[in-house]
């Protein structure tokens, strides 16, 4: 039995929650947070310890073997470095970090005490991308001339009023490390590393430090060029996110309020009758198991067997590193003029 401990009880806690129940050989035996009512209010339902230090938790709970951090983004390296210092395996919440220092010095006490780090990225195990990556990999679009990542979706001012830490750059980040990093780390994923960015963004509606909405172009460096498309700004819901892929002998375009469905795809070497089956197959089923599940259920084999986990720590860095490469080029145009919403 592997046993997680989280620290960082908020909304996404609760996704690591659901996928350690599920989870053969996973038990959550402890919780962490600074907030005591809902510690209290979760202690009830799962019957867990709870504690407000992280110290005090692996101190008092030494048969952890795992712990999610799910605290505020700014404070992902101050808790990785401790439970890694602990000897404790680690999943890491998007993004890893907010800055490559950071970044590299959990990596650094990762390997010093022989633990390893998962990052979470759970759009890659989505069955519509996973049969984008399975098509990619047996070329079977021919030579790809480009690529668009679009996320056009709604968080409004309650959202980023709702925390004193939302939407800063000390704590959080914009569009592009909270919300778009999972569009730019399926962007590598698929396509390799970028070598070239120039970009623009700026705060155009909500009230808050750091970007709502950016545009950016790639170039990656296997040649093929890239659009990313990102904003918080859409006007009462989630709209698009979407990835869509072109090739020399065809097309697709993964999409949707989420990019879950497979909305076109055509191409010289897959004949109708396939894809309408596998437009089927991913109606029927378009979360498959949920990538928190996955990723978690993967740490437990990594550990059993002793491997890398499928979404390496390298793999996060390369996310928050193309965050920060699009946010430095974008930085020359980034102004405070819509901020507050002023007309223009």
């Amino acid at each position: 039995m592997i046993h997680f401990a989280i620290i960082g009880c908020g909304h996404i806690a609760n996704k690591h929650i659901e996928a350690i129940a599920k989870i053969n050989g996973a038990k959550l035996i402890a919780l962490c947070d600074t907030n005591t009512m809902r510690l209290q209010e979760l202690q009830v339902s799962l019957q867990v310890a709870c504690f407000i230090d992280i110290a005090e938790m692996l101190r008092s709970l030494p048969e952890i073997d795992v712990v999610c951090i799910c605290t505020p983004s700014g404070l992902h390296v101050h808790h990785a470095i401790i439970a890694a210092q602990a000897g404790k395996h680690l999943i890491i919440e998007k993004p890893m970090a907010l800055t490559l220092e950071d970044v590299d010095a959990m990596v650094d006490a990762a390997s010093q005490h022989n633990v390893k780090i998962a990052v979470v990225h759970p759009n890659r195990f989505r069955p519509a991308i996973q049969r984008l990556k399975w098509a990619l990999d047996k070329g079977i679009f021919g030579k790809i001339s480009h690529v668009n990542v679009t996320l056009r979706w709604n968080r409004g001012q309650a959202y980023y009023d709702q925390s004193i830490w939302r939407g800063t750059r000390e704590m959080d980040g914009g569009v592009l490390m909270n919300q778009a990093i999972h569009s730019l780390d399926l962007l590598q994923w698929l396509f390799g590393s970028v070598d070239q960015v120039k970009a623009m963004m700026d705060t155009r509606i909500r009230r808050m430090e750091s970007e709502d909405v950016a545009v950016a172009t790639l170039k990656f460096k296997c040649g093929v060029l890239g659009v990313v498309e990102a904003t918080t700004t859409i006007y009462e819901a989630n709209l698009e996110e979407s990835i869509s892929v072109f090739g020399e002998m065809g097309y697709a375009i993964i999409g949707g309020p989420t990019a879950n469905w497979i909305k076109q795809w055509n191409c010289s070497q897959t004949s109708p009758e396939e894809v309408n089956d596998w437009i089927k197959q991913v109606e029927a089923d378009p979360i498959g198991t949920s990538g928190h599940q996955a990723i978690i259920a993967d740490m437990v084999e990594a550990i059993h067997i002793d491997r890398d986990p499928i979404v390496t720590a390298a793999d996060g860095r390369s996310a928050v590193k193309l965050v920060l490469d699009i946010c430095e080029d974008g930085l020359d145009h980034f102004s405070t003029r819509g901020l507050g919403g002023v007309v223009c």
